[in-house]
């Protein structure tokens, strides 16, 4: 079994004096409390608000962020839901003011839970969006097969994926790493034009929006991919944190290699950083959380030297063997039988 990352732990100082600016494998990095222009990866350590009020950063090509859901984690400072869906409106409308034209934003979002009632984010976010001309283009939905469990209703196993466009002009890729393979790739056109053609696609189809596993089972309906839970690979501090291959799909469709830029006004410990750094985009990443943007800067580094700990793209969910001891009834439930 693969072991944590346990090197990114935080004893609530840093190590690190900003501004930090280096060039690894010719990628250039700046760690500060401020933003500048460029860099190939910026990571600022700043209230977003303030962020977005004071920096030049502009031409954002993706926004690729999962923010806080109000639910009281030690990085949130709990408001009142209206106050809360306020602040990200704010939040998302100066950002929108940073992107290009034909820029796309996705939000991961899940649940805000009150008391015992669900209020799906989604919901509510999708207003947000649509007051401010947006167009939701899918609606995505993250499997995964982990998480806490529910007593007095069923648990909670997906999240959702919301992906807008600022225009009906916008950046939709499908790449060989992106589409599957064709279902009956020989197949030709019976009648038209085109008759005794090939009909399918030589790169591969393209996926459904309710995507599976990364190649083999996308059209099955979910994006099935592990959530971060402890004994995962990419496992950090962080309470909420994605997996790398989720923000990765979304960069290889949306974006283009070279200049774009992708945006996490949330990054947290800076996985869409590090995602966006392995496909060659630039990224900028902003988190209020010193302790996070620490791992963030410790992360990225470790991605462009190669060494960073992750799970394979497109791997599969792992399965069981029926004689494996942790698959099989234990002894004690066939005595209570």
């Amino acid at each position: 079994m693969q072991q944590n990352n346990k090197q990114y732990v935080h004893n609530g100082t840093s190590k690190y004096h900003l501004p930090i600016e280096e060039t690894i494998n010719d990628k250039k990095v700046l760690y500060s409390t401020e933003y500048k222009d460029d860099f190939d990866a910026v990571l600022v350590n700043s209230d977003i608000l303030d962020f977005l009020d004071r920096s030049p950063l502009k031409d954002i090509s993706l926004v690729a962020t999962s923010p806080p859901y109000n639910l009281l984690k030690p990085y949130e400072e709990k408001l009142d839901f209206d106050d809360y869906l306020s602040w990200q409106e704010e939040i998302i409308s100066k950002i929108v003011k940073k992107m290009k034209p034909d820029g796309s934003i996705c939000l991961q979002v899940g649940n805000y839970i009150l008391g015992k009632e669900v209020f799906p984010l989604d919901i509510y976010f999708y207003d947000i969006m649509k007051k401010m001309g947006l167009k939701l283009r899918n609606r995505i939905i993250w499997h995964f097969g982990h998480g806490l469990h529910a007593s007095n209703r069923f648990s909670g196993r997906y999240e959702t994926i919301l992906w807008f466009s600022l225009s009906d002009n916008y950046t939709f890729n499908l790449p060989f790493e992106v589409r599957i393979d064709q279902k009956y790739p020989g197949k030709r056109a019976f009648k038209g034009p085109k008759k005794a053609q090939v009909t399918s696609n030589i790169l591969g189809k393209n996926p459904s929006d309710l995507w599976d596993s990364f190649r083999v089972e996308w059209e099955e309906g979910v994006w099935n991919i592990p959530n971060v839970k402890y004994q995962h690979v990419e496992k950090t501090i962080h309470t909420s944190q994605y997996p790398i291959e989720l923000v990765e799909r979304l960069i290889l469709a949306l974006t283009n290699e070279g200049s774009d830029i992708v945006f996490d006004p949330f990054m947290g410990v800076g996985t869409t950083q590090v995602a966006s750094c392995f496909w060659n985009r630039k990224t900028v990443g902003v988190d209020k959380e010193r302790a996070y943007a620490d791992i963030a800067y410790e992360r990225l580094i470790s991605a462009l030297n190669g060494n960073l700990k992750r799970r394979p793209l497109g791997m599969p969910i792992f399965q069981p063997a029926s004689n494996c001891k942790v698959a099989q009834i234990p002894p004690e439930w066939k005595n209570d039988k």
